[in-house]
C-alpha cells in the first residue's frame, strides 16, 4: 500500500469507528462550527495542534505557517483572524511555538539563495533577534540561542495581535478574546504558557486605535 493509499484508508477506518461510538456525530458536525480558540501555529508537521492538547473537531479554529508568526501585512493570517474574532466570536486565541524550530533557527544564520521567499518570511524573525542580540549571543550554546529566541518570538507575535485594529476593536466591545502564547516541547509534550494578554491590556500608545463610544 502507497502512503497516500494508507492515509485514505485509515480516514475510512476512523470514520467508521466515530460513527461506531457516536451515530450522529458528523451530522451534529455538519451544521456548524462554534470553537472557542483560534489556534495560530508553526507548520511543522510534530507540532498537530489537536493531538497536543486532545480537542476534539469543531472546537478550534486553525491557522499554521512558518515558525507561527502572526505579520501584520499577511493578509491570508488577518483573514483567519477576522473571521474567527468576528464571525466565530473566539474567546482565546492561542499562538504556539515549539522549541528547537527549524525556522527559528534557520533566522539566526545566514540566508539561503534558493529559499528567497522563505528568506524573506524569516525576515521577521531576524528583527526580533536584532532587538535582542545581546541577550541571545550570551547564551552558550546555540540549542539555547535558538530557545529563547522561540520563546522571544511567540511574545512578539502576541503583542503583534494586541496592536491589530482587529482584536483592539472586539476588546473594546465584547471584552474578548484573551491572547496566550505557549511554547511546545518536542522532547517531553509539554506546553509552555509564556504570557497571557487580557482585553484589559493597555496597548501602548503609538499602537493604539480609536474608538468611539455609541
Amino acid at each position: 500500500m502507497k502512503s497516500f493509499e494508507k492515509l485514505l484508508a485509515e480516514n475510512k477506518a476512523w470514520a467508521t469507528e466515530v460513527k461506531t461510538e457516536d451515530p450522529d456525530f458528523f451530522k451534529n458536525l455538519a451544521k456548524e462550527q462554534k470553537p472557542e480558540f483560534l489556534w495560530i501555529g508553526c507548520s511543522d508537521s510534530r507540532v498537530p495542534a489537536e493531538i497536543i492538547v486532545k480537542a476534539a473537531p469543531g472546537e478550534m479554529f486553525i491557522h499554521r505557517n512558518i515558525a507561527n508568526q502572526m505579520i501584520s501585512t499577511d493578509f491570508n493570517c488577518l483573514s483567519v483572524l477576522q473571521y474567527a474574532v468576528n464571525v466565530l466570536e473566539v474567546k482565546h486565541i492561542i499562538v504556539c511555538g515549539h522549541y528547537n524550530c527549524g525556522g527559528v533557527k534557520a533566522a539566526l544564520n545566514r540566508q539561503h539563495t534558493e529559499l528567497m521567499i522563505t528568506n524573506k518570511w524569516l525576515l521577521h524573525i531576524k528583527d526580533i533577534y536584532r532587538l535582542h542580540k545581546n541577550e541571545v549571543d550570551a547564551l552558550p550554546t546555540e540549542e539555547q540561542r535558538v530557545n529563547r529566541l522561540v520563546e522571544l518570538n511567540i511574545i512578539e507575535q502576541i503583542n503583534t495581535l494586541a496592536y491589530t485594529s482587529i482584536v483592539q476593536k472586539s476588546w473594546h466591545e465584547h471584552k474578548r478574546p484573551v491572547l496566550h502564547g505557549w511554547v511546545y516541547g518536542l522532547s517531553d509534550g509539554l506546553l509552555n504558557p509564556l504570557i497571557t494578554l487580557y482585553p484589559d491590556f493597555e496597548v501602548d500608545n503609538i499602537f493604539k486605535y480609536d474608538f468611539k463610544t455609541a
